[in-house]
């Protein structure tokens, strides 16, 4: 279904005229990606490059992530009939915090020890296809020098051809060369830093 609207080449007369997303996005599957916006003990951000492999936007740059799987969360198909909604919801809102740990353990081949809990930052929508994704910030008490060691044997390192660790400044310059949720994950990476770097500090 993603296939047949999302990636179609006509994907835009899926759309319905709206400015509510729900209503806009009614025709096309919009399967929920994610993204983790990792920070190495040694203060770098992680970025992968994509493998010319890959079915979407092969060779560009990317924060590590994938999407949640359902049946994780023990959804194999639509509920039908009387269902208990909020164990659904418990399980579906855990897969999402635990769908981002695992898909940076298997892209960047670090153990899921050295990562903390990870951070929801927010929901970004690239303008191109309507794709979505979950955003979130993850600390990993790894250096980066470490990161690149365990990165050659990852268990989806095939999905990438190389691991950077980059600056602020220098993930800057990069963002043109990534998809467009995942320069809305970087948009919602600075204004958490933003709101963190307002916080008063306790003297």
């Amino acid at each position: 279904t993603f296939v047949g609207t999302n990636l179609n080449p006509l994907w835009e007369k899926f759309l319905v005229p709206s400015e509510d997303d729900v209503i806009q996005c009614q025709h096309t599957a919009s399967p929920l990606g994610n993204g983790a916006v990792v920070e190495t003990s040694d203060k770098k951000i992680l970025l992968l490059q994509r493998s010319n492999n890959v079915g979407e936007f092969p060779g560009h740059f990317v924060f590590p992530g994938g999407h949640p799987e359902p049946q994780d969360a023990g959804i194999t198909s639509h509920p039908c009939g009387s269902t208990d909604s909020e164990f659904i919801n418990h399980k579906v809102s855990q897969e999402m915090f635990d769908s981002i740990t695992r898909e940076v353990v298997e892209e960047i081949g670090v153990p899921s020890e050295s990562l903390c809990n990870p951070l929801f930052i927010g929901i970004s929508r690239r303008r191109l296809n309507v794709r979505p994704a979950a955003f979130f910030f993850i600390k990993c008490s790894l250096q980066s020098n470490e990161i690149q060691q365990l990165y050659s044997t990852a268990q989806d390192g095939y999905e990438s051809t190389q691991l950077f660790a980059v600056s602020m400044i220098e993930l800057e310059n990069m963002a043109s060369k990534m998809p467009g949720c995942h320069q809305g994950g970087f948009a919602l990476y600075k204004l958490m830093v933003e709101a963190m770097n307002n916080i008063p500090q306790n003297s």
